[in-house]
């Protein structure tokens, strides 16, 4: 919208008076003040107690950055031997748990030797027996072996810069509920077997099973019909789950069927409750 003639005519009229004004009088009048009066024409004179604030604040917040910077320094070395410490004896607690487990997959190998051998002749005997060996591998007290397929999933490419796009404890119960759903009949995780007791977790950056610390990439085997279950698996809701991780997050996610998988008994499993049989 256009400015009137008159509006515009004002509007020059002001201009050329502040022309004349800083023309005719380049100096403030309230330098000629001060000099009337006496005093410095020092514009600056008021300023110094506040530069002279402003430089001791300065230096003091460059104090404190220093001391900070040398504390942490100094702590530097601390820190990382104390983390080695707790790295090693991670380790050493987790050889000692690996040798315990073999042990006790070593005596409930021989129980079971033991079991058979007591039951030889008894009819009865051998069909419980049996029974607990058919109901063993649901629950993972007996080693199961037989064809299947194995299922590796990994962190997409820079996910270090990016946490949503690293694998999560979710993502894996949500990968071995679909095997299960899908008619796997023994399920195991970087070699760990599963149970209706085991844990997945997450505990800080780390994914664990019953406890145990998982590495990078994750290896879930699954036995079970090797020409079903991956179409099984594919019309679960945890097919479509990995299927938008692997589209939309770039997580890695390999599917490969195999003729024949050994999956250890899971030592874990104790004797929680029980009633005698009448």
């Amino acid at each position: 919208m256009g400015l009137s003639a008159p509006t515009q005519g004002r509007r020059l009229d002001a201009s050329m008076d502040l022309l004349r004004q800083i023309t005719e009088q380049p100096i403030d009048p309230d330098y000629a003040v001060v000099a009337a009066r006496g005093e410095p024409a020092d514009p600056g004179r008021r300023r110094r107690p506040l530069r002279w604030a402003l430089t001791l604040a300065t230096v003091l917040a460059g104090a404190l950055f220093a001391i900070g910077a040398v504390q942490n320094t100094q702590r530097a070395p601390v820190l990382a031997t104390e983390r080695q410490e707790l790295i090693a004896r991670i380790g050493a607690a987790e050889t000692t748990l690996d040798a315990q487990r073999e042990q006790v997959a070593a005596l409930d190998a021989e129980i079971g030797r033991l079991r058979t051998t007591a039951a030889a002749g008894d009819t009865a005997a051998e069909a419980r027996l049996a029974e607990i060996d058919r109901l063993g591998v649901g629950v993972g007290t007996v080693a199961v072996a037989g064809p299947g397929i194995v299922i590796t999933v990994d962190d997409a490419p820079g996910s270090d810069a990016d946490p949503s796009d690293r694998v999560l404890d979710l993502d894996l119960q949500i990968l071995v509920n679909g095997l299960w759903e899908s008619g796997a009949e023994a399920v195991a995780v970087n070699g760990h077997r599963l149970s209706p007791l085991t844990a997945i977790r997450g505990a800080g950056q780390a994914i664990t099973v019953d406890y145990r610390s998982l590495t990078r990439p994750y290896r879930i085997e699954a036995v079970g019909d090797a020409r079903t279950l991956p179409a099984s698996f594919t019309q679960t809701s945890a097919g479509a789950w990995w299927n938008d991780l692997s589209r939309n997050r770039g997580m890695s996610f390999t599917l490969t069927g195999v003729d024949e998988l050994t999956l250890d008994a899971d030592p874990g499993i104790v004797l929680r409750y029980a009633r005698p049989a009448r």
